[in-house]
């Protein structure tokens, strides 16, 4: 058996390039949004805390950091969320039984979400109020 000249570990789908590359990436990424919309409830109320939370802070009486620190607060809730929820579908598509690392994983993962929304608190409490 001849050995390759190099080995490769990259998936077959990491072929395209410039333009092509991006367009693709930015269609993946809404149908993820499309998808963590239609399954994920927390992530949906997460949307409208969002929708929400994001113009009040634009019409803060606030600097421009602090509109920015206010509405990243929030912007990172939802990134984590959507990562949360990517650990919980991999986990799940391994196996559905119950293990001790599965429940780990989505702990850690809930446990990112929850710190995210104190980050949230802390930050709109400390530049509104600090």
């Amino acid at each position: 058996m001849e050995r390759p000249t190099h080995e490769t570990h990259e998936s077959p789908f990491k072929g395209k390039t410039g333009l092509m590359r991006v367009l693709n990436a930015l269609r993946y990424s809404l149908e993820g949004l499309r998808a963590a919309l239609k399954h994920e409830d927390a992530f949906r109320q997460e949307c409208i805390l969002a929708a929400i939370l994001i113009p009040v802070a634009l019409f803060m009486p606030t600097s421009a950091i602090g509109k920015a620190m206010l509405i990243g607060s929030v912007l990172l809730v939802l990134i984590v969320e959507l990562i949360n929820s990517a650990i919980e579908a991999t986990v799940d598509r391994v196996s559905l039984e119950h293990h001790l690392l599965a429940k780990r994983a989505k702990d850690i993962g809930s446990a990112a979400v929850l710190l995210a929304l104190i980050n949230l608190a802390m930050v709109w409490g400390l530049v509104l109020f600090g």
